[in-house]
């Protein structure tokens, strides 16, 4: 009697050489449902079909991995500020355009922030210094970082003339520190309850009050 010959299971996890991206992307699936604590190194591993140890030849540790999926958090981050900033119209005069900008960063903050909570909040769940940060993993397409992106937003209201440049040190921090914690209310807060046409009303007010602050 002949002997049946099984063939074997093909992966469905991950191809050949690409063990890490399957890491990675299972740890950016996790935290997206549950925050910074779900990022489990066993349970990554579980998802991308290999053993425990296997991991570690592409991440020393379980921070290590965090650290590669906080990044990919602050890079989608930014691809959402991104898509709101291509929605601008080229042919605004200088001051409306640089206005514009500052306001399309804001509402991509916002919405990511209001759609990716978990994401959003693994990628703040760490203190690090912003400035001089050039890890182009938290980039977007533009090869700027969220904090970047803020910061030439604001060069262009100085050199439209709208903020003057004596008011420009330390601005990123005055813009940044009030939509956060907008961001945060939503999340976590208060308003975690508003309607999103409620949220979104309050959002367009502090992105009023913040220009208007600057």
């Amino acid at each position: 009697m002949p002997v049946a010959i099984k063939k074997p299971q093909r992966r469905t996890s991950y191809r050949h050489g690409d063990l890490r991206r399957a890491l990675l992307d299972a740890g950016v699936a996790l935290a997206r449902r549950g925050g910074p604590d779900a990022v489990v190194l066993r349970e990554v591993t579980r998802q991308a079909g290999v053993v425990p140890n296997a991991a570690y030849r592409h991440f020393a540790s379980r921070q290590d991995l965090f650290e590669a999926v906080r990044a990919a958090a602050l890079s989608e981050l930014a691809v959402a500020m991104e898509a709101e900033l291509a929605q601008i119209d080229n042919s605004l005069p200088a001051v409306e355009s640089a206005r514009a900008k500052l306001r399309a960063v804001g509402v991509g903050y916002l919405r990511f922030a209001d759609a990716e909570r978990g994401l959003f909040h693994t990628a703040f769940s760490v203190v690090e210094e912003v400035e001089g940060d050039t890890d182009p993993a938290k980039t977007g397409r533009s090869g700027l970082n969220p904090f970047q992106l803020l910061s030439t937003a604001l060069d262009a209201l100085v050199d439209a003339g709208a903020l003057p440049p004596e008011r420009r040190p330390g601005a990123e921090y005055l813009a940044w520190s009030a939509v956060h914690g907008l961001a945060l209310l939503a999340a976590d807060g208060p308003l975690h309850g508003a309607s999103p046409v409620q949220r979104n009303a309050i959002g367009q007010r502090l992105l009023d009050m913040v220009e208007k602050g600057l």
